[in-house]
């Protein structure tokens, strides 16, 4: 399963966006150039470090005044879709082209931009064991992609021109749906200009807040995810895995909700892997009898922004009896929310700090 559907997920999502706010037509436009240094977060890419990856972004952004409540609550952030176009400076990496749904979030008197942007990214040169084995970085084509990105801006500087500068983190993965995966990280300086259309207009940012009382009592939830994925050993093969979910939460304002609950892991590609331990590693003391399943609690923080949810949760194994990676488990992702937020979709990645082991796409009952 070479594509990842986290981003069916996102476009979704993203198109969700285009019918919040018909009342309000601002926009603006930007385009930057970039230039930096791949990141060595594992030694096992170090042999692909050779050059100073740099390209071009590009970005449509849609201006918010007030009309909706999360506007105000964020300080009237932008939303848009961008995209990256980056030479990695390696003709074993290829070139990466990627599209992105993004917010961007004003600080310092709108001065300071904190921008986060995910979305899918195509890749001109994959592993392959023939022709390219030395891309351990890249199993397939297409990867997941996510940048970080902090600037400096100013707007409408001259008849809507500006400019803006900072800087750029940009991550690749295809989150281990195929081996090998050990997935590229770039910090880079950018700079360039925007424009502003409608730049004549004098639209004023609604500040009244509804006055409305968040807090709630303690939910539970109820979740199903599940997805595909690959261990580290190339062409070991790609299984189905399934977690289920339970857990209370308690909301306690408008941005912010508390977390606490138990997974169960049922993770074929780790009965698989098990199984080549033990043929191919008898050293080990792998019998091939061990339990695949695993057992986790974890605590979390939801971040929510009108009917979306922005998860973040660590948990750790209480049963865990064949040793993989370590006992404490990441999760970070995105909800959205249905039904008077009953009913919510969601999708995870599930990652060993650094190290992704799944994307989960889950559907989940709120009560």
């Amino acid at each position: 399963m070479k594509i990842n559907l986290l981003f069916y997920f996102f476009l979704f999502y993203s198109f969700t966006l285009l019918s919040q706010e018909e009342e309000n037509k601002q926009f603006s436009f930007e385009a930057n150039y970039f230039y930096g240094n791949i990141v060595e977060h594992n030694t096992d890419i170090s042999h692909l470090i050779i050059g100073h990856p740099e390209g071009v972004f590009l970005s449509f952004n849609k201006k918010t005044f007030g009309l909706k409540e999360w506007e105000k609550q964020y300080n009237f952030p932008d939303w848009g879709f961008s995209f990256i176009y980056q030479n990695m400076k390696n003709p074993v990496l290829g070139e990466n082209f990627g599209v992105y749904a993004h917010y961007n979030f004003y600080l310092l008197k709108r001065n300071m931009v904190l921008s986060i942007g995910t979305g899918l990214n195509y890749n001109t040169n994959p592993y392959d064991q023939d022709t390219n084995f030395y891309n351990n970085a890249y199993g397939s084509r297409i990867l997941s992609t996510t940048y970080l990105r902090a600037n400096y801006v100013k707007d409408n500087l001259w008849k809507g021109l500006g400019f803006q500068a900072g800087l750029m983190f940009i991550h690749y993965s295809n989150a281990n749906i195929k081996a090998p995966n050990t997935s590229t990280n770039s910090l880079t300086f950018n700079i360039g200009a925007n424009y502003q259309l409608d730049y004549k207009s004098n639209t004023e940012y609604n500040t009244v807040r509804n006055g409305l009382d968040y807090t709630e009592k303690i939910k539970f939830n109820f979740v199903f995810r599940s997805g595909f994925n690959e261990s580290d050993v190339v062409g070991s093969g790609v299984f189905p895995f399934y977690v289920f979910s339970a857990y209370a939460d308690k909301r306690l304002n408008y941005k912010s909700t508390l977390q606490a609950g138990a997974d169960f892991f049922v993770s074929k590609f780790l009965e698989e892997q098990i199984r080549y331990r033990a043929i191919a590693f008898p050293e080990d003391g792998i019998t091939g009898n061990e339990d695949y399943k695993r057992v986790g609690v974890f605590v979390g923080h939801e971040l929510r922004i009108h009917q979306n949810g922005f998860v973040s949760q660590i948990g750790y194994y209480v049963y865990w009896p064949y040793e993989f990676e370590n006992r404490v488990y990441l999760r970070l992702g995105i909800k959205r929310y249905f039904l008077k937020d009953k009913l919510f979709a969601a999708v995870t990645l599930k990652s060993h700090w650094a190290k992704a082991e799944a994307v989960e796409f889950g559907i989940g009952y709120r009560l």
